[in-house]
């Protein structure tokens, strides 16, 4: 019981730090995967959460992967230039085949991440991708 209790706890210590890092907002909508160091710098690997976009929730959506990867050059740590790798979920609709990805616009209207944050989501990763 005292190791899961310390393990929740680290993981609790984790993912603050990682919010400290990171973009505010990015870990609501993005899991990291991993990290690699190279003499290029810091790589941090995130993919897009399996949760539908809310503003479909009237549609049957199953994940199609992912879009391309994106590279985006974030704030140095400790001297080491950062890389985020990003990858955003492609959805479709069950019943018309439409591939649907988020719309970052109608995020930014809600209480979960700022609209710094999503207009750095729009300048990095395009306007739609539709």
């Amino acid at each position: 019981m005292q190791l899961i209790k310390e393990a929740t706890n680290l993981d609790q210590s984790y993912r603050q730090l990682m919010e400290f890092l990171l973009p505010k907002g990015l870990l609501e909508y993005f899991d990291l995967i991993k990290t690699t160091q190279s003499p290029n710098g810091l790589h941090i690997y995130l993919e897009e959460k399996i949760e539908p976009p809310t503003e479909y929730s009237d549609r049957k959506l199953h994940s199609k992967g992912f879009l391309p990867e994106v590279r985006v050059q974030d704030f140095p740590i400790r001297e080491n230039k950062v890389t985020l790798v990003i990858k955003r979920r492609r959805w479709e609709d069950i019943q018309t085949n439409e591939i649907i990805t988020r719309d970052w616009d109608v995020v930014s209207d809600g209480a979960r991440i700022t609209k710094e944050f999503s207009l750095f989501l729009k300048e990095t990763l395009g306007r739609k991708s539709r």
